[in-house]
């Protein structure tokens, strides 16, 4: 990966967070499997009172083991890589904050430059039309020409609301570090619950692209169970059953030599545009 700045993973900085930029959850787990498996340690925590709305992200109580109650606030961590080990990225992960994203965005630009961070990877995944049966589908995308020359992939042309993740990708490229998105697309009709196919998906192109590594072996069975599961729930629903045919269907013909590279973008920015949550004009 000679003169692209994705080639050593402990320049790396992962990024993704829970919210409108993460269906299923699929994003933030990859996230945090790479900091459970590399045992990664907390650099630094923004401080939730500036960052975010608590209308719109609320702390949780929970109870400790002496059942005094305590509060846990919403909030975002960057890990630090173990030391010695080239192979682990920094991880930034937790709430997408809900104010002050230009302030944020300078911040954690700033800790990036000062930890020597080369390159970012953004982890997202969106609710899309597509059916559980078949490979999740990973776009990849850069405004980073070298970046996309290397991998042979497209620069997103969409226009419209967006999220944190460009927020903070236009501020690391004004400063000089260059980004690749991986965004997931998990189906829309089992949104509500975890899809570790989809996670399991963003991991593997995590290591094709960049080359870091997880153990997946327990997660490729939670993947096969889930879509396992999906399977006999839609077995007792005729109407189901016969919309995922029709999805496998859409999916088979998109997947066509001659379908791709168009269908995929106007199916991202579908899901954009389509979101019930999403930013109003001029929040991005």
């Amino acid at each position: 990966m000679t003169g692209v700045p994705l080639s050593n993973p402990s320049t790396l900085l992962i990024v993704a967070f829970e919210g409108w930029n993460d269906a299923g959850d699929s994003a933030t787990t990859a996230a945090q499997m790479i900091v459970d498996q590399s045992g990664h340690e907390p650099l630094l925590e923004i401080d939730p009172e500036e960052y975010f709305d608590f209308h719109m992200a609320r702390p949780e109580v929970e109870q400790g083991p002496d059942g005094a109650r305590f509060l846990v606030w919403p909030t975002v961590t960057l890990f630090d890589p173990p030391t010695g080990d080239d192979e682990a990225p920094y991880v930034l992960l937790g709430h997408e904050p809900s104010r002050l994203w230009k302030s944020f965005a300078s911040q954690m630009v700033d800790h990036a430059l000062s930890e020597g961070i080369e390159a970012i990877v953004f982890l997202g995944a969106m609710l899309a039309d597509v059916p559980h049966s078949r490979p999740v589908r990973v776009t990849c995308a850069s405004d980073d020409q070298a970046i996309r020359d290397h991998f042979d992939i497209e620069k997103s042309g969409y226009e419209g609301p967006v999220g944190v993740l460009t927020v903070l990708s236009l501020a690391a490229a004004e400063a000089g570090i260059p980004s690749l998105h991986l965004w997931a697309h998990v189906p829309h009709y089992v949104h509500t619950s975890p899809s570790p196919k989809v996670t399991l998906a963003l991991l593997e192109e995590l290591e094709n692209r960049v080359g870091i590594t997880t153990d997946r072996t327990d997660l490729e069975l939670e993947a096969m169970r889930w879509e396992e599961g999906i399977d006999a729930l839609a077995s007792d629903d005729d109407d189901m059953t016969a919309y995922i045919e029709g999805l496998e269907q859409a999916r088979d013909a998109a997947d066509a030599p001659e379908a791709k590279g168009e269908a995929i973008a106007e199916e991202f920015e579908k899901y954009l545009q389509s979101r019930p949550d999403r930013p109003t004009a001029g929040e991005g």
